[in-house]
């Protein structure tokens, strides 16, 4: 089936709409607090609001006022798409129902059910919801450092001014030059992002710059549609693109930031533009609040998301530690509506449905030529396991390509009025 905006949406409401009317407990309406504005954080807002009629009362903190999407910023770096289009506000969130609160959460203290912002203020809650997608791990890349270098070998992993930056890098390149990634190791944001983007990177350098070459310095033995993305290259960027995988040293990787060096297994490189995807985490408000483990990450009930550490607490998205999902916006959204209809279940008596979880991934490797991975997933009392899954096949056709890319613009636009109405 192809999916596009109307679909994506219609078929989000009518789950809403199986949903039972809801009862409130008591005079004083319970309290949810969500932290993240991103696809978790504001789409599980989106649906408490909506769902509830007004039964519950929503609050939505988020440091940004307007959110930048990191899926699809692949190709804002290939020139596919402007970058105003990745950015989205939150007013159509606050008109239905929803307390937005730009400000930045500090603390979170459990037992007194509060979360305490950078402003100063003190929010109370019956239900939290953690949302706040990765940080990244101190040291996963020996001589790089997000707060000191960030501006020279951008990781651009947050979408914002990192993703214009690492642009703008890339566009200034001599001619001829050399496009260096450090790719990160498992787990993190969108598995195959970095690929995908090393595929916008070879567009934009094809037109602009066809005698540069790109490296990839890989600590993983393998990567998602790493077949896919071989095959492509090879098609499109025949020649521009190595990759370089633990066995050749791709997992010995130190950086230079001040000389624009890396260091490979001992042997000094000299490159122009540096994009460096560290290793990652839950985000820092999830360490703070106490719900991660020696992972990073925060462990939650497959059936339901709730923190394993605390049945008030909820972790979507890419901070959970949940099993077989990826770390990916679609991921995030789907795992929110099981999260709302939970919540509501919890707090005004509702009745809450068997959870079930899907996913797809699109990349674009080349103008109309586009390639998906996708799966379903169930909850089973270790993990949210997957049950079915699909993939492009390598030979695909040029019609099948372009219709694959052409559906991740209708997915795009559906699932963002679905997170920001």
């Amino acid at each position: 089936m192809q999916l596009n905006r109307r679909l994506f949406i219609g078929s989000t409401f009518a789950a809403g709409a199986m949903l039972s009317a809801p009862v409130v407990f008591g005079q004083a309406k319970p309290r949810v607090v969500v932290i993240g504005g991103g696809a978790g954080g504001a789409t599980v807002a989106r649906y408490l609001a909506k769902d509830s009629d007004g039964a519950l009362d929503v609050t939505l903190v988020e440091a940004n006022p307007i959110y930048t999407t990191c899926f699809f910023s692949n190709l804002y770096l290939g020139g596919f798409r402007e970058f105003e289009s990745l950015q989205h506000g939150y007013d159509k969130v606050a008109a239905g129902g929803v307390t937005v609160i730009n400000d930045r959460a500090t603390g979170v203290d459990r037992a007194a059910r509060t979360v305490t912002l950078a402003g100063g203020q003190v929010l109370a809650y019956d239900r939290l919801v953690l949302s706040p997608g990765i940080d990244f791990r101190d040291g996963s890349v020996p001589g790089w450092s997000a707060d000191m270098h960030a501006e020279i070998m951008p990781h651009a992993y947050k979408a914002g001014p990192q993703t214009q930056l690492l642009k703008s890098m890339v566009e200034a390149m001599p001619e001829g030059g050399t496009f260096a990634m450090i790719a990160p190791p498992n787990p993190y944001r969108c598995p195959p992002g970095p690929y995908e983007r090393i595929s916008m990177v070879a567009h934009l350098l094809k037109q602009k710059n066809p005698t540069a070459k790109i490296l990839i310095l890989d600590p993983k033995e393998k990567y998602s549609k790493q077949a896919l993305f071989e095959e492509g290259w090879g098609r499109h960027y025949d020649g521009m693109v190595e990759w370089i995988g633990p066995e050749f040293g791709g997992g010995a990787v130190e950086v230079r930031p001040e000389t624009m060096e890396i260091v490979v297994d001992g042997e000094v490189q000299k490159v122009d533009c540096c994009n460096v995807i560290p290793g990652q985490m839950a985000g820092a408000i999830a360490q703070t609040a106490g719900v991660t483990d020696e992972s990073g990450w925060a462990p939650v009930h497959p059936d339901s998301m709730k923190s394993k550490a605390d049945d008030n607490v909820f972790v979507l998205g890419d901070s959970s530690a949940q099993g077989d999902m990826p770390k990916s916006g679609f991921a995030a959204n789907s795992q929110a509506k099981v999260a709302a209809m939970t919540i509501r279940a919890d707090l005004t008596g509702s009745k809450a449905f068997p959870a079930k979880y899907t996913n797809t991934c699109w990349s674009l490797i080349a103008p109309d030529d586009g390639v998906k991975v996708g799966a379903s997933y169930e909850p089973t009392p270790e993990k949210i396991a997957s049950v079915d899954s699909f993939i492009s096949a390598t030979g695909e056709d040029a019609a099948l390509r372009k219709a694959t890319y052409e559906e991740s613009l209708g997915w795009y636009a559906g699932i963002t009025a679905d997170m920001f109405g």
